[in-house]
């Protein structure tokens, strides 16, 4: 990978490919300006600098998904015209799409334990070895493994549907489909305040603490309602609420959207199921 600014042989100045890379350097040069001002705000200032690049990166890891499903698409057309070279080509870029998505997740996560965690101190801090190693301990207790990726396997199912829909793939019983396909992040399907489906929510957030999802107007005002101890709606959950960590985070809607083109598709199954058994009798 050759870094911004420096020169190839071939003489040609380059862009870093990577806008994650990018935004890593410029974190780390924010992180130690604030350390250069430290004080006894300064672990405030640079949990706020990790939550500034965080959502950043987060908007990243949103385009990712978004691409995936385009390449979904886009292989379920080609899989009808029985081009098969182009969806295997297709396979091979969601793979490595995948790659990067967890490489992209494991950052966000290590930019969140850091801005958590840091505690200002006399002696000066070493960023880019602190985020580095907890990069590396999150690759070492989970490696990216992108066959095994519930996405790859929506990939690999909404191909394999289009002549061989109901059927399960090769090796795999029908549970199995069931179970793969409808993984998410999405840990409940109404909002517990108006009871409205998640793919109906004009205004959808999610709390950044326990990760259930509500309309916005109803938990804002559930959370004034109910101070000053606001515990999450959902039976069960034990999390107070704060309406800081209340938020649409981009990724909450590509989920949302994944959610309504699955329920989309199994209505559409279901309705020409329906006219085939009419046309039968």
């Amino acid at each position: 990978m050759v870094a911004a600014g420096f020169t190839t042989e071939d003489g040609v100045d380059e862009v870093e490919g990577s806008q994650r890379w990018q935004r890593y350097w410029r974190f780390l040069a924010r992180l130690h300006r604030e350390r250069e001002r430290e004080s006894p705000t300064g672990n405030s200032r640079i949990s706020t600098a990790s939550s500034a690049l965080y959502s950043d990166n987060q908007s990243l890891i949103a385009e990712i998904r978004k691409s995936i499903n385009i390449f979904k698409t886009i292989a379920v057309d080609l899989e009808k015209n029985e081009k098969t070279d182009k969806v295997k080509q297709l396979e091979e870029g969601v793979l490595e799409l995948l790659e990067t998505y967890d490489d992209c997740a494991r950052f966000s996560d290590a930019i969140k334990s850091m801005g958590e965690s840091y505690q200002p101190s006399d002696e000066p801090t070493d960023f880019r070895k602190v985020l580095e190693d907890e990069v590396a301990k999150l690759k070492a207790a989970s490696p990216s493994v992108p066959a095994s990726n519930p996405l790859y396997r929506n990939f690999k199912e909404a191909v394999w549907s289009v002549h061989h829909a109901g059927q399960p793939m090769p090796g795999e019983e029908q549970e199995d489909i069931i179970m793969t396909s409808t993984q998410n992040n999405i840990l409940n399907i109404m909002c517990p305040i108006t009871g409205k489906p998640v793919i109906e929510l004009q205004d959808p957030v999610r709390c950044m603490d326990c990760k259930h999802i509500y309309e916005k107007g109803a938990i804002m005002q559930y959370i004034r309602k109910k101070k000053p101890q606001p515990t999450c709606p959902i039976g069960g959950c034990p999390r107070i609420l704060q309406a800081a960590r209340i938020v649409c985070d981009p990724e909450l809607l590509v989920e949302i959207e994944e959610m309504r083109a699955t329920y989309n598709t199994e209505v559409h199954a279901t309705a020409v199921e329906d006219f085939t058994v009419i046309d039968d009798e």
